[in-house]
């Protein structure tokens, strides 16, 4: 049987859509995953064998090795969570063989949700526009980069991270630059997303908002 409970969330990092993709799940009782993990992990492998994640033929031969032998548990290593991780995984999405070694562990996890979910969270850059172009929800959650850069600078710091806010600053505006004039699916929201943008928002603001929205939905495709 086919999965037909999708949302999909799209953003750029920091933009809370990892935060609300896993609160959404959890109320839910959906699968979730978050796709710039494997992203991450691809970069994180380049790295860890010394290479290059600029590097094509690096780079997918890593996204091959994980397309093959990927365990979600993968997704918890928090070597993944550092900002060279993350600026790794930008250089190795540019690439359209990376994109489509992970397309099919994407589209998969959408339809067949693991542990029999009745439906699936997907967050990460290009999940309404390509994976998931159906999904029931699209969002595409974002925030101004200076408020994006202070989120992640905090985070990082909450870990005993060594950073400047400088350097996160510099970091992801060099990613958001990647990330969107990539030729092989650029982060943009889909047409029909609705777009979110919460500069101006916590966390808990955030949710009940986006709530608000897909139970509406919800109880609209009920009725």
């Amino acid at each position: 049987m086919t999965i037909t409970n999708i949302i999909a969330i799209d953003g750029p990092a920091a933009s809370g859509k990892g935060t609300i993709a896993k609160r959404l799940a959890a109320h839910l009782d959906y699968a979730h995953m978050d796709t710039g993990a494997l992203y991450r992990l691809v970069g994180h492998e380049v790295l860890q064998e010394g290479g290059d994640p600029s590097d094509e033929e690096q780079a997918v031969a890593a996204a091959l090795f994980l397309k093959d032998n990927f365990d979600p548990s993968m997704c918890n290593n928090p070597l993944i969570r550092t900002a060279e991780a993350g600026q790794a995984a930008s250089k190795v999405g540019i690439f359209p063989k990376v994109r489509a070694a992970l397309y099919e562990l994407q589209v998969n996890f959408a339809k067949y949700p693991p542990n029999g979910k009745a439906g699936a969270v997907l967050d990460g850059r290009d999940i309404g526009s390509v994976i998931c172009p159906h999904a029931d929800v699209k969002l595409f959650i974002t925030a101004n980069v200076e408020v994006r850069a202070k989120r992640r600078y905090e985070e990082l710091m909450a870990k005993n991270g060594e950073v400047t806010y400088e350097e996160i600053l510099a970091d992801m505006i060099a990613r958001d630059d990647r990330d969107e004039n990539r030729k092989n699916a650029p982060s943009k929201a889909a047409e029909d997303a609705l777009i979110i943008d919460t500069s101006d928002m916590n966390v808990e603001e955030a949710f009940t908002y986006i709530w608000d929205i897909i139970n509406h939905k919800i109880q609209k495709n009920n009725a």
